[in-house]
């Protein structure tokens, strides 16, 4: 691919550039200038001053999971609970078999938790599994629930919560690991759906701006069968279309740590455009559900600590096994507790900001601040997930009333990471919210979101710029996946980078979320095209982009 990109802002994963064009000729950049290039290329496109930055690096998204829930029943654009069962009744008509899918949001249902009743008003015959929008609980009808035999009597498992009613009987939502209890029974899904999925979720990434990716589960989890072999195919065939790492999956109930790692080594590649040099730990649960892990109990009536799923010594153990045999080590931490103890085992394996490792540790929702400079001291990085630090009514009905007054002023402490100089990334943990980065952005500079239930910044002290946040979702991120190619534009480099539709360092921040992404070129190949933009000989032609990428 040939092409310049004429009057244009440049962001190049850290600053401004004093330049208004990028040269791409046979997919390489090529040239970083002013004006025009001295020989043009067939294709020019004028941005009018809008923004070009690196293609975003999602350091924290479950693309293969979301692209499938997504051609299943998706149900997480539905606006009300009677749009939601339209969607599950029309899906009813495309399948015979299991209903599943998800996307239903916590904040719509007393105590997060829907019922089974419900569903059971739709179809209750046909089993249903629905996951959540956090992909940490799931709702479930009567047929899923007795096929999977469970009633009064059943226990809650390790790690997880039956919900139940006055008298002890399961009312059809399960949180954590009790959803392993009937996602057990759903039949695995073909190859084909897979791949079908990784495909789905890659294209919507693309639209997004996004080059290049973490997956945060390349394993067997809550009924969806691991996408490692469908990454590999797709990266043989050519499908693969992005720079991907998969993190690989540590189970919950590892108890042979040295013959854990031993599989884990046998699925590692280390080279490629599908690497699995990551491993991920799942340390505790959410908020919304009490299932975090807290220091202090929750300020309600359930009280309670939450959950944690290793103990302090298998954390150790196994971080130290990891991290000797040259894993990265990715850790889901969102109550203090959590976080505290991730930063503990690090400690016990002598992590130093001096070395290569690129551990880090996703969501920190709440943090003590003591431990905040403990992520600089270590070298971890803080790997965001930007579009939560707001009053969206999860957080409204959900996290401030159980949280209390003081850890509620813990919440997502970016600018106190920024200062503390904590390594940022930023992630989307798309399917549970989108993953348009624009969006994150925006709320990492606002603290607040134009669709958030109470338009208030949610500790506005704890905003970032927009520097800093850029960074963070380019260059800051592609150093977790050890990237290369992705997270810069440099003469010489793969052209792997996103055209904005505006220029968001002469906007008002309040206007970021706007923005939309107008080209996204992955590899040197153009795989997104918005058809809107001026060409000197002519706009672009969607078709046209497909057959050059």
């Amino acid at each position: 691919m040939d092409l310049d990109i004429l009057d244009v802002s440049i962001f190049d994963g850290h600053s401004l550039l004093p330049a208004n064009r990028v040269s791409i000729r046979g997919g390489i950049v090529t040239e970083i200038g002013t004006g025009e290039a001295a020989e043009p290329a067939p294709r020019t496109i004028t941005a009018t001053g809008a923004l070009l930055t690196p293609g975003f690096v999602d350091a924290h998204v479950h693309t293969t999971f979301g692209g499938q829930e997504s051609l299943a029943c998706d149900i997480s654009g539905a606006q009300d609970l009677e749009e939601t069962l339209d969607l599950i009744r029309l899906h009813l008509t495309k399948t015979q078999v299991w209903v599943t899918g998800g996307g239903w949001s916590m904040a719509g249902f007393p105590g997060g938790a829907p019922t089974a009743d419900i569903l059971d008003e739709v179809s209750p015959d046909r089993p249903m599994f629905l996951l959540s929008a956090d992909h940490h609980s799931a709702w479930v009808n009567q047929a899923a629930l007795a096929l999977a035999g469970i009633d009064i009597t059943t226990p809650d498992p390790p790690g997880g919560v039956i919900v139940r009613n006055d008298i002890g009987e399961p009312t059809g939502c399960l949180h954590e690991s009790a959803m392993d209890l009937v996602s057990a029974y759903i039949p695995p899904a073909a190859d084909e759906v897979i791949r079908a999925g990784l495909l789905a979720g890659q294209s919507y990434l693309h639209s997004l701006g996004v080059t290049a990716w973490m997956d945060a589960i390349v394993g067997d989890y809550s009924g969806h069968r691991s996408p490692f072999e469908t990454y590999v195919e797709a990266e043989r065939t050519g499908d693969l279309r992005a720079e991907v790492v998969g993190s690989l999956w540590w189970p919950r109930d590892v108890e042979d740590i040295d013959a854990e790692v031993d599989r884990l080594l046998r699925l590692r590649r280390t080279e490629g455009g599908f690497r699995t040099t990551s491993v991920k730990f799942m340390l505790d649960g959410i908020v919304e559900s009490q299932t975090a892990a807290m220091s202090a109990e929750y300020a309600c009536a359930c009280g309670g600590f939450g959950t944690s799923y290793f103990t302090r010594e298998h954390l150790e153990r196994s971080f130290a096994a990891l991290d000797a045999a040259g894993f990265d080590i990715h850790c889901h931490a969102i109550g203090d507790a959590a976080v505290k103890a991730a930063l503990d085992a690090f400690a016990a394996i002598g992590a130093s900001a001096g070395s290569d490792a690129r551990h880090h540790i996703a969501h920190v929702q709440v943090v003590d601040p003591i431990d905040v400079p403990r992520f600089a001291e270590l070298g971890i990085t803080a790997n965001l997930q930007a579009l939560w630090a707001c009053h969206d009514q999860q957080m409204i009905d959900l996290n401030l009333p159980v949280l209390g007054p003081e850890r509620s002023t813990w919440l997502y402490p970016f600018a106190s990471f920024a200062e503390a100089g904590t390594h940022l990334a930023m992630g989307s943990d798309w399917p549970v919210s989108t993953a348009n980065p624009w969006e994150a952005i925006h709320v990492a500079l606002n603290r607040c979101h134009p669709s958030a239930g109470d338009p208030a910044p949610l500790l506005p002290e704890q905003a970032i710029d927009l520097s800093t946040a850029l960074t963070a979702y380019t260059s800051g991120s592609a150093h977790l996946l050890r990237s290369e190619a992705n997270g810069t534009i440099r003469a010489g480099a793969p052209a792997n980078l996103a055209l904005a539709s505006r220029n968001p360092f002469a906007l008002d921040p309040t206007q970021i979320a706007g923005i939309t992404t107008e080209l996204t070129i992955a590899g040197g190949r153009i795989v997104h095209d918005a058809a809107r933009l001026h060409s000197r000989t002519s706009t672009i032609p969607a078709d046209d982009a497909e057959r050059q990428s």
